[in-house]
């Protein structure tokens, strides 16, 4: 990845990432000028094959500020680009055994192309949840410890 615009946080919250795939977007004028100035919110989007293609559904890109009545809807289905192949295999893999794609992120790739790296996923139950956060407060109380351990207390 070249130059993150954005990242989809709650993504790794809700879901196991299986596996990632890089796909390319079609936008406007005024799109690719919102996300380049980092207007984009991943909040609820998901993509989903249909009639054979790649869709990306609510994404949101602000609106461009200097843009006018050329300027596009703020989440409108976007075609995400890849090869025919990557779709049929994202698709089986979709229906056989129940997972999702969500977008992580969205990047600038050599400065000029758009691309959303997109991801297998399947959803994690509360307990999930639970776990993961208690493991991060595990690790977080290590290295508290760790860091304190070689500091001098002298009251």
């Amino acid at each position: 990845m070249s130059n993150v615009i954005s990242q989809n946080r709650k993504a790794r919250h809700e879901y196991f990432i299986i596996e990632k795939y890089e796909s390319g977007i079609v936008l406007t004028g005024t799109e690719i000028k919102s996300i380049r100035a980092g207007r984009v919110n991943f909040k609820d989007s998901y993509a989903s094959v249909e009639e054979g293609e790649l869709w990306l559904f609510s994404l949101h890109i602000a609106p461009y500020e200097n843009g006018n009545y050329y300027n596009h809807k703020p989440e409108r289905d976007r075609k995400l680009l890849m090869s025919k192949r990557e779709i049929i295999r994202l698709n089986s893999k979709v229906r056989e055994k129940g997972l999702t794609i969500v977008p992580l992120s969205i990047y600038l790739k050599n400065n000029r192309w758009a691309k959303v790296e997109i991801a297998l996923a399947r959803g994690k139950t509360a307990h999930d949840k639970r776990d993961d956060i208690a493991e991060r407060d595990a690790k977080r109380n290590i290295s508290r410890s760790l860091r304190d351990k070689g500091r001098n207390y002298e009251d």
